[in-house]
């Protein structure tokens, strides 16, 4: 299977900052993408426009919802974008509350749901980041909370995948190394992950509350973990990749700073607001993503879906002009992508006009 583009719908801009599922979709279709991670966020704010109640509601019924995902699937299909997962199911693996862990199993068995009417057979689901006094730190504990949900997807008809990931700033699962020993823990044929090389270089190679915007020994780290990627992991459990860079900033993230905020991590303010597209060097990407991403695609030979997972500030401004402006940014860096790596790609982006 070729490699193919896809980009996460809120990528393109913020619902809560104005920016239609409709316009964002348009976008993506109009410079070539084949595909959208649906972030959950997005199918609540079309769910709410659907209601006829003034103001429409934060919380939208599951049978709105429903609906919400068919207009969806309807209008992803004009568009012929297909919708590669549902995500993020976040917040779920290790919780030490076992009542709060019964309350999310009962809402992904509504995921699933979903999942079905919006014709996708992924669920992504990050490694929790709550504070550490809500997060066990017992492996076989997170591992049997992922065991019940993928035996859950094997009971759906048709069955439910699940892709888990390791972001850079998750409580116990922070590196890829972690999230592998739990994918094979877990020993299910739909439990697989998602690599994705900001998370990765986020953990190993960057630190943004540091001036010099790097951890020590940043370069042998990475060189080292892409050896062990390439020894380790079967290529079959990777269900997806994301390919994202981000901003080396001028001064770190300590109190004073605009994006600090001491209820989160610093990894986390920076990945929330600077991240950016493969190869955007003239805004500051400066993460090692070029040989990440060649140990994914030469190293353990992946193809399929590549996702632009972008969060960034530029996603909250109201200009009707963001979500055209982000996705072709994406396209421009899928471009250089497969450019600097010699991708085989499943088609080549339209001809449009520049912006």
């Amino acid at each position: 299977m070729p490699c193919k583009l896809a980009i996460t719908s809120m990528s393109l801009g913020r619902c809560w900052a104005g920016h239609s599922f409709i316009a964002k979709l348009d976008a993506a279709h109009k410079y070539g993408y084949q595909g959208i991670e649906l972030f959950h966020e997005d199918l609540i704010d079309v769910a709410a426009r659907l209601s006829s109640e003034t103001p429409p509601p934060s919380d939208p019924p599951r049978s709105a919802q429903i609906a919400a995902a068919r207009r969806i699937l309807r209008l992803c299909r004009a568009r012929d974008i297909e919708i590669i997962c549902l995500q993020p199911f976040s917040q779920y693996d290790g919780l030490l509350d076992r009542a709060e862990h019964a309350r999310r199993l009962e809402q992904l068995q509504f995921w699933i749901q979903l999942a079905h009417e919006l014709e996708t057979d992924i669920i992504q689901i990050p490694a929790n980041f709550l504070p550490a006094r809500y997060v066990t730190e017992d492996l076989d504990v997170i591992a049997s909370d992922l065991r019940e949900v993928a035996d859950m997807g094997l009971r759906a008809t048709p069955p439910i995948r699940f892709a888990y990931e390791s972001l850079c700033w998750s409580t116990r699962v922070d590196t890829w190394e972690r999230c592998w020993e739990l994918v094979q823990r877990v020993d299910r044929p739909n439990f697989g992950m998602c690599l994705d090389t900001f998370n990765i270089a986020g953990r190993i190679y960057a630190d943004p509350a540091v001036a010099s915007g790097r951890t020590a020994n940043a370069e042998e780290a990475v060189r080292e973990s892409i050896a062990r990627l390439v020894q380790q992991v079967d290529v079959s459990k990777v269900f997806y990749v994301q390919v994202v860079d981000a901003e080396r900033l001028e001064q770190p993230i300590v109190p004073g700073h605009p994006f600090y905020d001491p209820e989160q991590p610093a990894r986390m303010s920076w990945s929330r607001n600077c991240r950016l597209f493969y190869g955007e060097k003239d805004r500051g990407a400066y993460l090692p993503i070029k040989e990440i991403a060649r140990a994914f695609f030469h190293g353990i030979g992946f193809q399929g879906w590549v996702s632009l997972e972008l969060f960034n500030r530029r996603m909250a401004d109201k200009g009707p002009e963001v979500p055209e402006e982000l996705a072709k940014r994406g396209a421009d860096s899928w471009i250089r992508l497969q450019n600097d790596l010699g991708l085989v790609v499943d088609k080549a982006p339209p001809p449009v006009e520049r912006m």
